[in-house]
């Protein structure tokens, strides 16, 4: 059975470092916010990848594009490349698991489109696929904590990053900001709702 106090500290601990994130991150989330608008905008789509529990992140969010957040809308593009298995196994096959991200990128992607990485450390194959989204001229925009800040900020064109190394925190951050996100870009792009 749970002891009830480990549920107060695990608040705790997760207000602490969400209050922190806002204060450090109110910018750039407000540019990440702006970039993927004008993206759609221009009819850009946006491209998602991550691994674990950032790959959930990255359907989840697609998904809240494709589909609706809060209310119904037209559907907007975004494209997790996390869901595709038989050619995530291909490539981790064929080729190497680091490409399976950065072949999709290279197949999919177009200048004016958006590739955000999601990873709470700077994965390879995350790396790799934001290598490959700046080489074709995409936009690129990571999702990280601390241990990924100059891995992926190196990398990115934005760079929003958790400050804490706690992987549950940061992922706790990760989707807390982007359901912040897509009600921000639902409102703008649908304001007669």
């Amino acid at each position: 059975m749970m002891n009830p106090s480990t549920l107060v500290t695990e608040l705790k601990i997760h207000q602490t470092v969400l209050e922190k994130t806002v204060e450090q991150s109110a910018d750039m989330i407000e540019q990440i916010t702006e970039a993927i608008i004008r993206c759609f905008h221009q009819g850009n789509k946006l491209l998602i990848c991550g691994n674990g529990g950032s790959a959930a992140d990255a359907q989840h969010v697609a998904g809240e594009f494709v589909n609706r957040f809060r209310f119904d809308h037209a559907a907007l593009p975004a494209l997790a490349l996390t869901t595709d298995t038989s050619i995530l196994t291909c490539i981790g096959n064929d080729s190497a698991f680091e490409n399976i991200f950065s072949r999709q990128v290279e197949a999919l992607a177009k200048p004016g489109d958006i590739l955000v990485g999601i990873s709470t450390s700077g994965s390879p194959n995350v790396l790799k696929a934001l290598d490959a989204a700046r080489a074709l001229g995409l936009t690129t925009i990571a999702f990280t904590g601390e241990k990924g800040r100059e891995k992926m900020g190196s990398k990115c064109d934005l760079c929003f990053v958790v400050p804490s190394v706690d992987t549950p925190r940061i992922q706790e951050c990760h989707i807390f900001v982007w359901h912040v996100i897509c009600g921000i870009i639902e409102r703008t792009i649908f304001p007669q709702r």
